[in-house]
Formats: structure tokens, C-alpha cells, sequence
């Protein structure tokens, strides 16, 4: 897909949403179901079944997915896809472009060892691997835009409303 064709797919949308903002909010949704066995829990991707379970240094086997992981996935995911949007627009060709993100855990706060220590990642870091026919000032504004507008990058950035609760399964009390 060329910057034209990407105009193309795009511009109908881009008009929708101006003339009737509503029609941008999308609800997107995940559903995991809780393992009887296992301290464990599994989540359709849309592609595959994942049993996610605890990370070996919670006491975790290893060979579950860490939820962990999965979130960093996401985001590397999330920022590739919007990296090769971006330089589509923009009219970077990229040869090559390789996303990594990694976070750092202090597990002390996950297992209630250290009530000071905070529960969840401490620092994340996305570095990506460019091979493009553009200078050096290209390639920072294609990381710029690629940060303003990378959906997973920004709901980690910028918090958004968050809330937990249960409710009642049907037919139990």
C-alpha cells in the first residue's frame, strides 16, 4: 500500500468522523475465562486461544504467556503497525524497521513483599531498528508522529478512566 492508497482507504473515514464524531468511539473488548486447574487464565485473540499464567519469577512454570509480555507485545505490535502507517502517509519507504519494547519489573510489589515498591511496570522502553531512504530528521519525526499516535503507547502515557468490578453470573445469587 502506497501513501495514496492509504489516503484512499482513509479519507472516507477521516469525513465520517468529522461530520459525526460519535461514529469514532469503537468499544473494543477482550474476555478471558479463569482456569479451574491452574492459576491461570485464558484469552481468545481473535486468532488463537492464549492460557496466560504467572511469570517464573512469581512462581510461574514458563509455559503460560506472562500477561506482562503480552501487554510489551501489544504495544511492540501497536507500534510497528503504526510505524508502516505513518511512513506510508508520510512517504517514507521503509526497507526494514524492527520494534522492541521492554519493561522493567520489580516482582517485590506483585507479591505483596514490599508494600513501598510499586505493583506493575516501573519503565518501558519501544526502540526501533530503521532501515529507510530518509535522513537522519525523517526519521525522527516518523518516531514522533509514530509516539503521538500509537494507540497502545498513548493509553500507557496518557492513563486513561480505568475501573474494576464483579457482578453476579446469571442464575447464582
Amino acid at each position: 500500500m502506497d501513501s495514496e492508497e492509504l489516503r484512499t482507504v482513509q479519507a472516507p473515514l477521516k469525513a465520517r468522523y468529522r461530520n459525526a464524531p460519535e461514529a469514532a468511539l469503537v468499544t473494543l473488548s477482550a474476555q478471558g475465562r479463569v482456569d479451574q486447574t491452574h492459576v491461570a487464565c485464558k484469552v481468545q485473540t481473535g486468532r488463537a486461544l492464549v492460557t496466560a499464567g504467572l511469570h517464573p519469577a512469581t512462581g510461574g512454570s514458563g509455559l503460560q504467556a506472562c500477561s506482562g509480555d503480552m501487554l510489551l507485545e501489544a504495544l511492540a505490535a501497536c507500534a510497528g503497525v503504526t510505524l508502516k502507517a505513518v511512513a506510508t502517509s508520510i512517504g517514507v519507504r521503509l526497507r526494514d524497521a524492527v520494534v522492541h519494547a521492554e519493561g522493567d519489573i520489580d516482582f517485590r510489589g506483585t507479591l505483596g513483599v514490599e508494600r513501598d515498591v510499586a505493583v506493575g511496570f516501573q519503565a518501558i522502553r519501544v526502540r526501533f531498528e530503521i532501515d529507510a531512504d530518509a535522513s537522519q530528521p525523517e526519521i525522527d519525526r516518523l518516531v514522533e508522529l509514530t509516539e503521538r499516535y500509537c494507540v497502545v503507547f498513548q493509553s500507557l502515557n496518557v492513563r486513561p478512566e480505568l475501573s474494576m468490578h464483579a457482578q453476579p453470573t446469571p442464575g447464582t445469587v
